[in-house]
């Protein structure tokens, strides 16, 4: 599928995918496809920083490629290593069949026939669709050594290895970046790509996302879902649940066939909605409860 040629387009191709993306996040999704640059996101765990890349590649019909980062992520996991193995039954079947050409061996050692491709040379590779969609995910994750290894990658579609030498991209990959900003990225990594703060979804647009991806949910229920967790957000917790938590809890509310929200439903279930116990201890004793009737009051 060719590329969105306008900001429209690209929402609409969001929304064909099932992503409800608000003009500014379309805006910079077409700019980054349109000038072929890395799309930074940061924003909290759950807010659907990761499923724009699951969408872009769903959507154009391009492979996504995931590189999930790590501490402690290196070159050998991330970008390529050698079959060393191969490598030495190579050379053992040299050495046994007699007189060997070290230079010649050498040579076939360190050719691609052994060369073990990870997630960012890979993106370097095109694919019968067009380029593939990158997603380099949580980089907050990696070290600064990391990062300033991307900076050849993200800048020239390059990588560079010594036994081969440099192999380039004849396309640009699609680069999805995220991160959850545990920690500050680097600013020249930053200015390689363009950015966007993803947010918590407002009420209307949240209960667009639900309905979009749980129509089998009652609309009542689904209305309250919603209300309840725009509300909860505006506490004092640890981690507030995103939009991955809301979905799950409505799937699970369906799956309880609840038609309305009641005050021993959302405390039996908190642990859907919310992933820490201090968090779920604060909303027992009736907090929760006096959240609710403040929902089921606005929504009267």
């Amino acid at each position: 599928m060719t590329l969105p040629t306008s900001i429209d387009a690209t929402q609409a191709l969001l929304s064909s995918a099932g992503y409800v993306a608000d003009r500014a996040l379309s805006t910079v999704v077409f700019l980054s496809l349109k000038l072929q640059r890395p799309l930074f996101l940061e924003g909290e765990a759950g807010v659907g920083k990761t499923e724009i890349a699951k969408v872009l590649a769903k959507s154009l019909g391009r492979p996504l490629i995931r590189l999930q980062c790590y501490e402690g992520l290196d070159v050998a996991a991330a970008v390529y290593e050698w079959n060393y193995a191969g490598q030495m039954m190579a050379i053992r079947l040299a050495e046994a069949g007699g007189a060997v050409d070290r230079e010649r061996l050498e040579s076939e050692l360190f050719s691609e026939r052994y060369l073990i491709r990870r997630p960012l040379l890979q993106a370097l590779e095109p694919g019968a669709g067009g380029a593939p969609v990158l997603l380099i995910d949580e980089l907050d994750r990696t070290d600064e050594a990391f990062e300033a290894f991307l900076l050849e990658v993200l800048s020239d579609f390059q990588v560079t290895i010594p036994e081969l030498g440099t192999i380039r991209a004849p396309e640009p990959p699609l680069v999805i970046l995220t991160s959850n900003r545990t920690r500050e990225i680097h600013d020249a990594l930053k200015r390689r790509c363009l950015y966007h703060w993803v947010d918590y979804p407002d009420a209307e647009r949240e209960l667009q996302i639900l309905r979009s991806r749980l129509p089998q949910a009652p609309e009542a229920l689904s209305r309250q879902v919603v209300a309840f967790v725009q509300a909860i957000r505006k506490e004092d917790l640890f981690k507030a649940p995103g939009v991955a938590e809301t979905l799950d809890w409505a799937t699970a509310l369906v799956e309880l066939d609840a038609i309305a929200l009641d005050p021993t439903l959302v405390i039996d279930t908190l642990g859907v909605l919310l992933k820490y116990q201090d968090d779920i201890q604060a909303m027992r004793g009736g907090r929760a409860k006096a959240l609710l009737d403040e929902v089921r009051s606005s929504a009267g």
